[in-house]
């Protein structure tokens, strides 16, 4: 039994600590839904502690609003086979094997389900194996009876989906909430302690949202569409400078993330790139760049269809040699970004009411305060 994985689950669920920094929730989260990893003890804390504030500390930043569709009410027979769906995102934490199918359902292995209940594996088939018999015994008329309550009605606990070449026994939440109750309360002398506890800490939508966390799933796509703006852009013009050159748009895109990341909505009001250029564009004039680096090209800019700039598509933008690069990206350090027109752009931005000041300030300290090799001793 996996101990150590669900002393951290308990630690997560009712430590108290204040979040430091507001960049930690934005930054924290995205780094989870992209870069899923082990998290355990004080690094998952870490991790899940900055969506609250002096407040009991949960799982996911917000409530969940829209859940996967409950897969028991799906039609799942034993002699269906294999189930018509795939697995999104799987991970193993500590023994406790866990994902998501692709249609959102999140799920617990049959080794995963039997440890978070304290029992052999092979007690977890047998409910599986047993859940259609014509003479139903005591344990599963009382699962049964539980999901019922619940307003349930499962065909069979489990969904088999092949996955790499490999059968796998997925229970989905609903389903591995009610077994897990069964252990922890009405199993008369084969109660285990394990799943009592664990019930307690996962009862609810609790389990749901483990899971989600757990493999870096995101139920609301919230995270993700923050970004759909961004992506529209890059779509269109990702590739349309000529060979040979680069545009500012493309070399844009850690400022703008930090901005996603501090909470700014990347739109139409709010295209840095085009401060940037403008600005990059009176440099190259001012300092003759072209006789260094060569003559700079126009190419054909676009904006997506819901942007008022579509109108004019394509917008004719300069595109620069990439022997300039390097002379670009230092004269965007230290001159539009430490030189202080990032800043006069965001309060700008600020004043018209598209960026609440807080964002600008996180966007600014985290664009102003570039990563530094440490120094050799």
């Amino acid at each position: 039994m996996p101990g150590h994985f669900f002393t951290h689950i308990s630690r997560i669920f009712h430590a108290k600590k204040a979040c430091k920094s507001p960049k930690l929730i934005t930054c924290n989260f995205y780094k989870l839904i992209r870069s899923p990893r082990n998290l355990s003890g004080n690094n998952a804390i870490r991790f899940f502690n900055p969506y609250c504030k002096n407040k009991e500390i949960t799982v996911l930043v917000k409530k969940i609003n829209q859940l996967a569709r409950i897969q028991g009410k799906k039609e799942i027979t034993q002699d269906q086979g294999a189930f018509d769906l795939g697995i999104d995102k799987e991970r193993d934490v500590e023994g406790v094997g866990m994902g998501v199918l692709s249609d959102g359902t999140p799920y617990l292995n049959q080794r995963g389900l039997a440890a978070l209940c304290g029992i052999k594996n092979a007690h977890i088939g047998t409910v599986s194996k047993n859940w259609n018999d014509d003479i139903q015994k005591p344990r599963i008329t009382t699962i049964k009876g539980i999901l019922s309550e619940a307003g349930l009605e499962i065909d069979q606990p489990h969904i088999e989906v092949r996955h790499k070449g490999v059968v796998h026994f997925c229970y989905p939440a609903e389903i591995s909430l009610a077994v897990l109750e069964y252990y922890a309360l009405d199993a008369g002398t084969n109660i285990r302690p394990e799943a009592r506890k664990n019930f307690r800490l996962l009862a609810g939508s609790k389990l749901r949202e483990l899971i989600y966390s757990q493999v870096g799933y995101d139920p609301t796509r919230e995270n993700q569409r923050k970004f759909d703006k961004w992506h529209e852009r890059l779509e269109l013009n990702y590739q349309s400078a000529p060979k040979g050159f680069f545009h500012v748009f493309n070399e844009a895109h850690t400022i703008i993330y930090e901005l996603i990341q501090a909470g700014a909505e990347i739109g139409e009001k709010l295209i840095v790139d085009i401060s940037i250029g403008q600005h990059w564009s009176k440099h190259w004039g001012e300092n003759d760049l072209q006789s260094e680096f060569g003559k700079r090209q126009k190419y054909p800019h676009r904006y997506p269809s819901d942007h008022p700039q579509a109108l004019s598509n394509p917008q004719e933008s300069w595109c620069y040699p990439l022997a300039a690069l390097g002379a670009y990206r230092e004269w965007l350090q230290d001159v539009y970004i430490e030189g202080g027109k990032f800043g006069k752009y965001l309060k700008g931005k600020t004043k018209q009411g598209v960026l609440p000041p807080s964002v600008a300030q996180l966007a600014l300290e985290s664009i102003e305060a570039p990563k530094r090799l440490p120094k050799k001793s």
